[in-house]
């Protein structure tokens, strides 16, 4: 990572890109740029659906060897709505230079569809990599779920709520080793004209909200959040942070001092503003929670 940073450094006129909002293609882009120096295999476009937005991008650290190699599968933000996993591909380069095969779904989005759908896509895409990540040196038994935002939100109801790897015929507790999470919007009640259409009607929000499934079987779990983000309410991480300790499951939080909704995904790229250690916090935890159990 270190060599990466020192290459990037040539480039710092694009910094200033990275003070607009993580939304913007030019933020994306400024993000993307340096990548191209990051050696890794990449295989775009794998369908795991028939639908057109059901694709998936691979990422694959440069000589595997016959090693099986841990696997992060991680889902984007964007309020369920916009967002494509080619913008992402810095948070492949960021690690799979720590040696993590990496995968980005893509997910259909509203207004196309409505919950629990793009949720639902997240699970056939999970089973997907279950099924043909040993074919590109990962480990089945390894599946760490990580999201950013909305992504966050449809990686944590994976990790709660059995059903939908169920309905793919697939275990959870074999599936996903464990889920990290950054500012998502875990047990909020919709109250925007879009969101209530998205979720709606009333008597299924709290289908929506993660704190509901959680019995204290899930996996391990990473909640991380930045005390200036004015997109997602710290409440979130609090109520599913409490019903995980009353359940007498395994969670982890982390709240960053002067962070916002969109240095936690900056941290995950080159230009990390803030320097807030996202990166070192997530591959920490993995397995932190197996072994003391």
């Amino acid at each position: 990572m270190d060599d990466l940073k020192d290459r990037c450094s040539r480039i710092l006129l694009l910094a200033p890109l990275f003070l607009m909002s993580a939304c913007t293609q030019a933020a994306f882009t400024a993000a993307n740029l340096p990548t191209h120096l990051v050696e890794m295999t990449v295989q775009h476009d794998q369908p795991y659906g028939p639908e057109p937005s059901q694709k998936l991008d691979l990422y694959v650290p440069v000589n595997p060897k016959d090693k099986q190699l841990d696997v992060i599968v991680f889902f984007y933000g964007g309020r369920w709505t916009y967002g494509a996993k080619e913008d992402y591909r810095f948070v492949a380069a960021t690690f799979t230079q720590q040696g993590f095969i990496v995968v980005i779904p893509d997910y259909r989005k509203y207004p196309q569809v409505r919950f629990p759908a793009f949720v639902e896509d997240g699970a056939k895409a999970l089973g997907w990599v279950i099924d043909h990540i040993a074919e590109r040196h990962g480990n089945p038994t390894r599946i760490h779920v990580v999201g950013h935002s909305a992504g966050a939100h449809i990686g944590a109801l994976l990790a709660a709520d059995s059903q939908y790897l169920a309905n793919e015929g697939k275990d959870r507790s074999l599936a996903i080793h464990d889920f990290a999470g950054l500012a998502g919007p875990y047990a909020f009640t919709p109250d925007e004209p879009d969101l209530e259409d998205m979720f709606g009607p009333a008597s299924n929000y709290p289908n929506m909200q993660v704190p509901t499934f959680i019995d204290g079987t899930q996996p391990p779990m990473l909640l991380l959040y930045g005390d200036k983000d004015q997109a997602v309410k710290y409440a979130n991480l609090q109520k599913l942070e409490q019903r995980i300790k009353q359940r007498g499951g395994c969670v982890r939080s982390r709240v960053y001092p002067n962070a916002d909704h969109t240095d936690l995904i900056g941290a995950l790229s080159w230009w990390n503003r803030q320097r807030v250690p996202v990166v070192e916090d997530i591959t920490t935890f993995f397995d932190a929670c197996h072994s003391v159990r």
